[in-house]
């Protein structure tokens, strides 16, 4: 954003003009959520105060009670400009107190917070908490990190949040999206050119981001043409996760699915696969004949699979042989002892590989990234990638996909539904489907974790793994009417 802002004013424009632009941004947006009653301001001494202190000046001219609370003088060129537009002396921070208001505009820090609140703030953020006041914050919440979305000693509940150009990791990272309440990203005049010259390497995962990786569908469009993903059984008595990444796969968009199983595991699959394929795989010899198929193109491995030595040595023989591998839960812990050998294979198989780790998982794979998680899931996740060789997704309600080059999405799809047993299996499936499709891995973990997420929130409350499945052609729909793809002959017609 510093960079964005330097640019804006080599193009025209002026670092004040960027400020007014923002505090009527606030201005407006408190006024909407509390058309009556006083308004209290907490400004802080630099360019996120100035915002707080010119939308107080704003507000007043229209006529609205304003009260302005600073625990400091302003610092900079434009907080101090700022400060002299209020007539008025502000008020000590002793004087707070939230129940005396409408609504309480947060601007005491923004998303450049790099220190833990103390002294004066600190004890404006400890009031807000204690008197449950509606709060609108001014880019986060004060507290909460822009890099990290990680709280930094303390921060408020925010019920809405007013960012600018774009939202920040901090929008979108636990917990400081939830803290953000409703964010609203406010056009301040950065043209989004300047994103030409920055090159930001972090992204949201949504469509755009990824559209063009898309398998549009087509009339002429046959299942061949589709790829054939296999997902590897676990013995009789662990199956069902399998099948889980098995249907995940075949629902996601692979022309063909197979499920291969060891010998003792063939009956109990075959009593509840239908178009799901079953082959028998017994060990990695039997696994290297089947490889000689080279329609066979995406393997997902680990769901309830249980031998950490098969794992590893059928690991290898996939990506020896030059497929795409999603490596997922006891795939993942085979090599918790093993770790550089995973790495290797990484490393001399480029864009083949996906691992896709909870945070446990994680550490186990990678524990002296998992010890600094003050860095910030982005952080770990990129520096994962960038020693396995592999694109990372780092699970949970804000999982992070991370490529070795650089490239991180933060998804903002996820919701409290997929905290159930199973729901990562189906993941792990549906990142195979696009594999399967020739999508890069990258690209393939992002649409996965999209439509995964998409897919639980269309049934809410009690989603169990087994539902998201038979939920995943309304997510693509939706994914496919949002990027204006149209399926031919759907909707029917009379």
């Amino acid at each position: 954003m510093a960079q964005a802002d330097e640019m804006a004013a080599k193009l025209g424009g002026c670092s004040y003009s960027l400020m007014q632009a923002a505090a009527a941004a606030v201005a407006n947006r408190a006024d909407a959520m509390a058309p009556s009653g006083p308004i209290a301001v907490l400004a802080g001494t630099g360019n996120n105060g100035g915002d707080a202190v010119l939308a107080a000046h704003y507000l007043r001219a229209r006529g609205r009670s304003v009260r302005l609370f600073m625990p400091g003088a302003a610092k900079g060129d434009d907080a101090g400009r700022a400060m002299s537009e209020w007539a008025s002396q502000s008020e000590s921070p002793e004087a707070f107190l939230p129940g005396e208001f409408a609504l309480v505009i947060d601007g005491l820090f923004g998303a450049g917070l790099q220190r833990p609140l103390d002294g004066a703030a600190a004890e404006l953020v400890r009031r807000l908490g204690e008197g449950k006041a509606r709060v609108l914050s001014i880019d986060l919440p004060s507290g909460v990190s822009g890099e990290t979305g990680q709280v930094l000693g303390s921060a408020p509940q925010a019920e809405a949040t007013v960012t600018f150009f774009r939202r920040k990791p901090g929008h979108l990272l636990q917990p400081g999206a939830a803290l953000c309440g409703k964010v609203t990203v406010a056009d301040i005049g950065i043209p989004a050119t300047v994103l030409h010259q920055i090159q930001p390497q972090t992204f949201a995962n949504q469509p755009p981001l990824w559209r063009h990786r898309l398998l549009k569908p087509g009339e002429a469009d046959h299942k061949y043409a589709r790829g054939h993903a296999v997902v590897f059984s676990g013995g009789p008595s662990h199956t069902g996760a399998a099948r889980l990444a098995a249907m995940a796969a075949l629902r996601g968009g692979a022309g063909l699915v197979t499920m291969f199983a060891a010998g003792s595991a063939m009956a109990v699959n075959a009593a509840h696969l239908t178009a799901v394929m079953l082959r028998r795989c017994d060990d990695v010899g039997q696994l290297a004949d089947h490889l000689a198929d080279g329609r066979l193109n995406a393997f997902v491995l680990g769901p309830g699979f249980g031998s950490a030595d098969k794992a590893r040595a059928y690991a290898a023989a996939i990506l020896e042989a030059r497929r795409a591998l999603v490596l997922d839960a006891d795939g993942l812990t085979a090599f918790r002892d093993h770790a550089a050998d995973l790495f290797l294979l990484g490393a001399t198989n480029a864009a083949r590989l996906v691992l896709t780790p909870h945070m446990g998982e994680f550490a186990r794979l990678f524990p002296d990234i998992a010890a600094e998680p003050e860095r910030g899931k982005p952080y770990m996740a990129r520096m994962a990638a960038a020693r396995s060789g592999a694109v990372v997704v780092l699970k949970g309600s804000d999982t992070v996909i991370a490529a070795p080059d650089g490239r991180a999405a933060i998804n903002a799809t996820g919701t409290p539904a997929l905290a159930t047993a199973g729901t990562g299996d189906v993941l792990a499936g549906l990142v195979g489907a696009q594999l399967a499709n020739d999508v890069p891995p990258f690209e393939a973990a992002c649409i996965a974790v999209w439509l995964h997420g998409v897919a639980a929130r269309l049934y809410g409350p009690g989603l169990i793994a087994e539902d998201l499945p038979g939920l995943v052609p309304q997510a693509i729909a939706r994914l496919h009417s949002l990027c204006g793809f149209s399926l031919p002959g759907w909707p029917p017609q009379e």
